[in-house]
């Protein structure tokens, strides 16, 4: 549970989102390829006035009746629930554009495409009652679910919307009613998001999103066989945030989403994103992270120095480089409350700040962590003045740091567990837009890889990294980052049987061909380390400087 008096910003019950559905209508343009059927809405409408759209709306009542299913033909593939969101879809298709997909009862022929225009299209028309007299059927099978889209939770009116694509029928033309839809255009959703940038057609959020998720089709039938075959249907809740002042929306497969659902999980628009260095970034009452000026492309926006605490009683996590005017700032910010310094481990981007910082505030602070490891390099040379033992837990004002040992990227890492926030302070072992480097001989794979483990299994909610945004959740980042690490390894060991013997410098673009050569000094690195850990597994050999597949 979230202690709620620990949150910056006061509680607000977000409103809770009305069932909805929308049709993307689709053709194929000899010319153009792929086009989708979009209308401005109203500038009058309550809900995304002149914004071009697609036909949709709320469920009715009357979606979810047997009138509705006995008057929609499903396959056997799409469930109840599909049936009525998918009606709903084609009947709001009907009432605003006049477009009728439906079957003949009982074959596989379209309905006439004139009979759209003699039907009652108002929304009091009861469609479902006069498809069963006519005769027809709402062509349900030849729908394919996109997405699942849920308005933000900072905004008043919120709707819970699925997305559904099925082709335009044939000999039909979009007649607009006038009153909540105008102006029908076909488009290609290249030309749609190219005029949208240029400011001359107004979309949101998820309607660009969902024109992104388009482009890379070239035809109605391979949009359609994708939502027939995929094995997860894209969703998402976005949350906004402020960069350069400007409220910018996110989605959760993004790296800012974790941290907007942090700080404000109720979804206010209340969280700056920029990076800067001058001031300390508050994420919780008693979080706050100050990023050293050291961006490169070894540690990204730079290295995040945390301070747990509040007023009076304050634990410094990775001072960081040793940088005068980052110290400065860590000592402007915890005053003469400073109790702790914890290093996470010893490379030179965390550690070299703690005697700096305790000389900063003039007291002698005791600096705790892991020695460094004689397998360390000369530059990370690091003794605390006391171990931190594996579960041992400190205590800063009402808020416990528990500590746990994961060796793989140092020898000598550590991450702690805010145990009452569920907040776990990962270090260099958990990354966001990134994976870490593992270096041996101090950074192992087995070990990495058993620490990360170990983790996961970990009661925590969010993970606060050295590098990069605040992840969440915690539990599928570090499975995911599991799984990627394993697929890696394959890639290793794939490479290495189908080259044959070689060098870290012939291996590498083949087990490495998905970055950019720049990096490849640095990925060699973690080569090395998955090569020894095939080596341990029995499944690599290694003579002088050249590796070689073993087993099968």
């Amino acid at each position: 549970m979230i202690r709620r008096d620990k949150l910056l910003h006061g509680w607000r019950e977000p409103v809770t989102p009305r069932p909805a559905a929308t049709i993307l209508l689709l053709r194929d343009d000899p010319e153009e390829g792929l086009q989708v059927l979009m209308t401005r809405r109203s500038p009058t409408a309550s809900f995304a006035p002149g914004a071009y759209v697609f036909p949709g709306g709320a469920l009715d009542a009357a979606d979810a009746s047997p009138a509705a299913l006995s008057a929609a033909r499903a396959r056997p593939d799409q469930d109840e629930a599909h049936r009525h969101f998918a009606a709903a879809a084609l009947r709001e298709a009907f009432e605003e554009l006049g477009v009728l997909l439906a079957w003949r009862r009982g074959t596989n022929e379209p309905a006439d495409p004139s009979f759209a225009t003699t039907l009652d299209r108002s929304h009091d028309g009861d469609l479902y009652t006069q498809l069963e007299g006519a005769g027809l059927e709402l062509a349900v099978d030849r729908t394919g679910w996109l997405s699942h889209w849920i308005t933000d939770r900072d905004l008043p009116k919120r709707f819970d919307v699925r997305f559904f694509v099925a082709p335009m029928p044939a000999g039909q033309t979009p007649d607009p009613d006038g009153a909540e839809q105008f102006e029908p255009v076909w488009i290609h959703p290249a030309s749609g998001l190219k005029r949208h940038a240029e400011g001359g057609f107004s979309m949101i959020f998820p309607t660009i999103r969902t024109l992104r998720q388009l482009e890379r089709f070239d035809t109605v039938e391979a949009v359609l066989e994708t939502c027939r075959t995929q094995a997860r249907v894209f969703t998402s809740c976005p949350r906004g945030g402020r960069v350069a002042g400007k409220d910018t929306r996110y989605t959760e497969d993004e790296m800012a989403f974790g941290e907007l659902e942090m700080v404000a999980p109720d979804g206010q628009v209340v969280h700056d994103l920029d990076w800067q260095s001058e001031r300390p970034v508050a994420l919780r009452a008693n979080v706050r992270r100050l990023t050293a000026p050291n961006p490169s492309m070894m540690t990204g926006p730079g290295t995040n120095t945390y301070i747990v605490g509040e007023p009076g009683a304050y634990l410094v996590i990775d001072p960081g480089p040793a940088l005068p005017e980052h110290i400065a700032r860590i000592a402007a910010a915890v005053g003469d409350g400073l109790q702790t310094i914890v290093c996470t481990h010893s490379h030179p981007d965390h550690s070299p700040g703690a005697p700096m910082l305790r000389e900063a505030v003039g007291r002698p602070v005791p600096i705790l962590g892991l020695a460094s490891a004689p397998t360390a390099r000369a530059h990370s040379t690091f003794v605390p003045d006391r171990a931190l033992a594996d579960g041992e837990r400190l205590q800063v004002g009402d808020s416990t740091l528990r500590v746990i040992h994961t060796p793989g990227h140092a020898a000598n890492h550590l991450c702690l567990v805010l145990e009452e926030d569920r907040l776990l302070f990962s270090g260099d072992h958990v990354l966001n837009g990134s994976t870490t480097v593992v270096d041996p001989p101090d950074g192992n794979m087995v070990a990495y890889l058993d620490s990360l483990g170990r983790l996961a299994d970990e009661p925590v909610d969010f993970i606060l990294p050295a590098h990069g945004y605040v992840l969440g959740p915690a539990e599928p980042a570090m499975r995911k980052l599991i799984a990627h690490r394993l697929a890696r390894e394959a890639k290793v060991a794939a490479a290495l049987a189908r080259t044959g013997p070689g060098t870290l410098d012939e291996l590498v673009p083949h087990a490495y061909d998905d970055v950019k050569p720049a990096l490849y000094p640095v990925a060699k690195r973690s080569l090395l380390a998955h090569l020894e850990k095939l080596v341990d597994d029995g499944r690599a050999g290694f003579d002088g400087d050249r590796w070689t597949a073993l087993g099968a």
